[in-house]
């Protein structure tokens, strides 16, 4: 499932910042319930890493690096806190990587793809 961002609409993973003392997994966990209203299971560690430039309200640029922390999803709500900012989608693996920007989330979507339980666990 990919979301679309606020600011430009273009097609991304929900992601943020682990907030007090979330681990990762944590965080995974309630920025997909908050950006794309699902809810689910966190994997235990990272599936990879992937670079991006976000861009803040004055035009300026910030390099970030982004862990990527499959959820097995058990539950997608109508209603969630970014819905009207937001749109989710379901995509194929190869579909999502054709949709995001970053090549690198592209490299690892695919490679998810073709066997989520392996590399997750």
């Amino acid at each position: 499932m990919l979301v679309t961002s606020r600011g430009t609409g273009r097609w991304v993973l929900p992601k943020g910042w682990p907030e007090g003392s979330e681990t990762l997994a944590m965080a995974a966990q309630r920025e997909a319930r908050e950006e794309a209203g699902v809810r689910g299971r966190p994997a235990e560690g990272e599936v990879g890493r992937f670079y991006y430039h976000k861009t803040d309200g004055t035009g300026v640029e910030w390099p970030c690096e982004v862990a990527v922390v499959p959820l097995e999803v058990t539950e997608e709500r109508s209603k969630w806190p970014e819905r009207k900012q937001r749109t989710r989608q379901w995509f194929s693996p190869q579909e999502a990587a054709a949709a995001v920007d970053e090549p690198d989330l592209g490299e690892l979507l695919v490679e998810f793809g073709h066997n989520p339980r392996e590399i997750a666990a």
